[in-house]
């Protein structure tokens, strides 16, 4: 069943938003602001976002930013700003498609089947990503020979191989993963990283796949 999280501060579009959806057999959550979009996000791997910009915590421009620096999932933005330059700012800071309110229920769906279509391929990608020995599937959150992880070690993981050959800084990686207030803690990455690298390289102490920049972040290479 496909996910979509719905993020809106007004009661009434959520409410309407839910019904006309879970009726049509999508999965929803819904959030009323930036800093629980993206916490929800991060726990709970939507398959699509929708997404308004005036937020009462962030603009919502700033929570595409926030996605984008670890997930593609398409994010459908659904605003009352009309004006060209809203537009460019939120499909240039990677969303995928905008409507805007008020809104034809038929056309949004329709929207969200293109959309989701677009990244079927992407996500099958996603299901065989080879790292060293290992197969590591995304979409099922499974690893080859029977390997575990736990949920933190998944969600490093997956910020990493979603950016293939991208410099993903210690910075993005603790904020989204341990959240604001952990931004210096780098000994957590540290550790983390050195229990990937047991479970996932061949030779643990020389990683030819999960790399440290270091005094910067870190890097998958496929």
């Amino acid at each position: 069943m496909t996910r979509i999280l719905v993020v809106d501060d007004e009661p009434q579009i959520l409410r309407a938003l839910r019904i006309n959806l879970v009726a049509r057999h999508y999965e929803v959550a819904v959030a009323t602001d930036g800093g629980s979009a993206l916490r929800e996000a991060a726990d709970w791997h939507p398959d699509l976002v929708i997404l308004d910009l005036g937020l009462p915590d962030l603009d919502g421009v700033d929570v595409i930013h926030g996605l984008r620096g670890w997930t593609s999932i398409p994010i459908l933005v659904l605003s009352g700003r009309t004006g060209n330059q809203d537009k460019i700012e939120a499909l240039d800071a990677g969303a995928d498609d905008y409507v805007t309110k008020p809104f034809n229920i038929e056309e949004l769906l329709a929207r969200i089947r293109a959309v989701t279509r677009r990244t079927g391929l992407h996500e099958a990608e996603l299901a065989r990503i080879q790292v060293g020995d290992r197969l590591i599937d995304l979409t099922s959150k499974t690893v080859s020979d029977g390997i575990r992880l736990t949920p933190t070690e998944w969600h490093i993981l997956e910020l990493l191989l979603r950016n293939p050959g991208k410099l993903v800084s210690q910075r993005q990686l603790l904020a989204e993963v341990w959240g604001e207030k952990y931004l210096k803690e780098t000994h957590y990455l540290r550790q983390y990283m050195a229990q990937l690298r047991r479970k996932l390289e061949k030779d643990p102490a020389h990683p030819a796949h999960l790399i440290t920049e270091p005094g910067m972040g870190y890097r998958f290479k496929p």
